[in-house]
């Protein structure tokens, strides 16, 4: 497809251009996909009700009397306001339907049916669609339970995972399933279009929130599933490793990880007790975790006697993984130390936005930042005139 007529905006690029994406999501997981997907060079057409996507009014924080929630994970796309219950505004979704590339919705399952907009509709009419759907616990006997990623995070045990072993579950500090499940969408997206260049054929993917937490739940549902173990609250401690957990030092916890036993040997070397390593209580790692009350006082007593950075310095030197615990803004300045670039400048004067880079980097093909986090239906009208112009006169 051509570029929306935008005289500001650069020349299509990155390994999606030339990919129109129709995103009838709202909220988080299929924001953050169609985000992803924008960053890389496809074209975005963000689909919204008159009264918008709903994190637009989840504030604060805000930035220039908008949410910075929506903020995040809407950039590079342009917006329509379209009312499907309206036959004119109908017309307009479907049609845009029919000429893209992906789809991707995260409607109630079933819910696009009645405006034939659902799989089984679009595909016959354009076959080599790949169509996305995104719901909360999959489209058979989960598909009344509403997908909110705070049910999920309780429901998939992850919340009986998270605080003090005494104390009451906690959910995460972010909506971490609806941000798995839009890589997991994205990854689902991305392997249905190679199948299309293979095949010639689109097809219906499907993601849901309890599958992907699941599945993120890794070692712990492993430990259900291979081992028939049920997990437990430990607080910042690991199951299977130790140390593996903030320790303090002189002026405050320090997070030590010690994943092998080189790591063991260089911490010790570190700490000045070379002699815990060859001790047969600490020996392993099995060990170190079987008998970590007793190790963890060892450790605590050489790491009081100096401050956490100090530490941070040496034994990131010696080689073993270690750090701060920081504020969110201190994670975002560590990130610019390190020449990361964590926040990237989105858009122009009195429009550019300061957002979270994508975090991945191509050598030939790099992510774009060109549109700002589009307004209410700020590109309603170009693409209505796109739309409405035959498909082979508006590619």
């Amino acid at each position: 497809m051509t570029a929306f007529d935008d005289s500001a905006a650069p020349p299509p690029r990155g390994p999606l251009s030339g990919l129109l994406v129709a995103d009838f999501s709202r909220v988080l997981a299929g924001p953050y996909a169609t985000m992803l997907l924008a960053d890389l060079g496809a074209e975005v057409v963000k689909v919204e009700s008159p009264g918008g996507d709903d994190t637009r009014t989840w504030m604060p924080p805000v930035r220039d009397g908008v949410s910075t929630y929506y903020l995040g994970v809407n950039r590079n796309k342009r917006s329509i306001a379209l009312d499907l219950t309206d036959p004119a505004d109908l017309e307009v979704a479907q049609e845009l339907a029919r000429r893209a590339d992906i789809v991707l919705e995260n409607f109630k399952p079933g819910g696009l049916r009645k405006y034939g907009l659902d799989h089984a509709t679009v595909s016959a009419g354009n076959p080599k669609v790949v169509y996305a759907s995104i719901s909360g616990f999959g489209s058979g006997a989960g598909a009344s339970i509403p997908g909110y990623d705070l049910i999920v995070q309780a429901m998939s045990g992850l919340m009986s995972l998270t605080g003090d072993p005494d104390g009451p579950p906690y959910r995460a500090g972010i909506s971490v399933f609806d941000v798995i499940t839009g890589l997991h969408a994205t990854i689902g997206v991305l392997a249905a279009l190679h199948h299309r260049a293979e095949t010639g054929k689109g097809q219906h993917v499907e993601v849901n929130l309890f599958s992907s937490a699941l599945s993120g739940l890794v070692n712990q549902s492993s430990a259900v599933a291979a081992g028939g173990v049920v997990p437990f609250r430990m607080g910042n401690s690991h199951p299977s490793l130790f140390p593996y957990e903030p320790l303090p030092t002189a002026d405050g916890d320090l997070i030590i990880t010690s994943g092998n036993d080189g790591q063991f040997r260089k911490l010790c070397a570190v700490l000045g007790v070379p002699e815990l390593v060859d001790d047969p209580r600490f020996q392993h790692n099995q060990d170190r975790t079987a008998n970590r009350e007793e190790l963890r006082p060892l450790l605590v007593e050489r790491l009081r006697t100096r401050p956490k950075m100090e530490w941070f310095r040496d034994l990131t030197a010696a080689g073993v993984p270690c750090g701060p615990i920081n504020t969110v803004d201190a994670g975002v300045a560590f990130g610019q130390e390190l020449g990361l670039e964590p926040v990237v400048e989105v858009g122009e004067g009195d429009r550019m936005v300061p957002s979270i880079r994508n975090p991945i980097t191509f050598s030939a093909s790099p992510a774009r930042y060109d549109l700002p986090p589009p307004r209410l239906g700020e590109h309603g009208a170009e693409i209505r005139e796109w739309l409405a112009k035959p498909a082979g006169e508006a590619s």
